[in-house]
């Protein structure tokens, strides 16, 4: 759920210090592979944590954008002067910085987007020939909680499905990286997997639990005895599954 509200950026800022979200940077920054002196833009900067590792890797020519000024706020303050941050929404074109860029991330943004062809497009003309692209969002139908009542489980769920318009985008994002004109497209599931009652497994109940009443025809009252009971499964899992995907645009070559 993108922030709606400075108090609502702060919960979704404290998802990014736990250990789950820890490994997850670990591995972007693997598949992304930057090289030091390449030009790097990351969409979707959250409060900077991963800006921050690229820039110690890359140099100055890292850029971010976010559309939160919360978030926008706090990866200033943890890049200072090793990385440029502005407040940019991704949509169509000319709504990010021109590049050209030898790669670009983008994190958890595409499937909070109405127009997600045209963000796409958007996101293959800011890469140079032969630049490459990396994905990560989620496929939120995969969600699952421990504990009794899998049956309310499945309800709250799709109720926080309802929150954002591409809750599966994983599965279809290969077509519209195509009609962009991308190549080379390939995929890697990520299952997010954690205690329930700590760490990313607790700041996920809290907003689901904050954003399911009155959809799905939840009452408050469903909601709040799944988040009572899900907090009581100690170190029981949740999951779900986080998928990168990546692709390139063609011609050139890496140097």
């Amino acid at each position: 759920m993108l922030p709606t509200d400075a108090a609502s950026a702060r919960r979704v800022a404290g998802t990014y210090d736990t250990p789950e979200a820890d490994a997850e940077r670990v591995r972007a920054r693997s598949l992304l592979a930057a090289d030091p002196g390449e030009r790097i833009l990351l969409v979707g900067t959250g409060p900077g944590h991963l800006l921050a590792e690229l820039a110690t890797a890359c140099g100055p020519g890292v850029q971010g954008v976010d559309p939160d000024p919360v978030m926008v706020t706090l990866a200033r303050r943890r890049c200072g002067p090793a990385a440029v941050v502005e407040q940019r929404a991704l949509g169509g074109p000319r709504s990010l910085p021109d590049g050209p860029f030898d790669a670009v991330a983008c994190l958890q943004v595409l499937e909070f987007l109405t127009d997600t062809r045209a963000a796409v497009a958007e996101l293959f003309r800011v890469l140079r020939p032969g630049g490459r692209l990396l994905v990560l969002d989620t496929d939120w139908t995969s969600l699952h909680w421990p504990g009794h009542g899998q049956d309310r489980h499945r309800r709250v769920r799709d109720a926080w499905c309802t929150t954002m318009p591409r809750p599966r985008l994983p599965h279809e994002l290969g077509p519209l990286l195509r009609a962009a004109g991308f190549a080379d497209e390939w995929a890697e599931r990520a299952t997010m997997r954690g205690p329930a009652s700590t760490g990313y497994g607790a700041e996920l109940r809290e907003m689901v639990a904050d954003a399911a009443p009155g959809r799905c025809g939840l009452t408050r009252a469903e909601v709040a005895a799944l988040a009572d009971g899900v907090a009581a499964c100690a170190d029981e899992p949740f999951s779900v599954d986080r998928w990168f995907l990546g692709a390139r645009r063609p011609g050139g070559t890496r140097a």
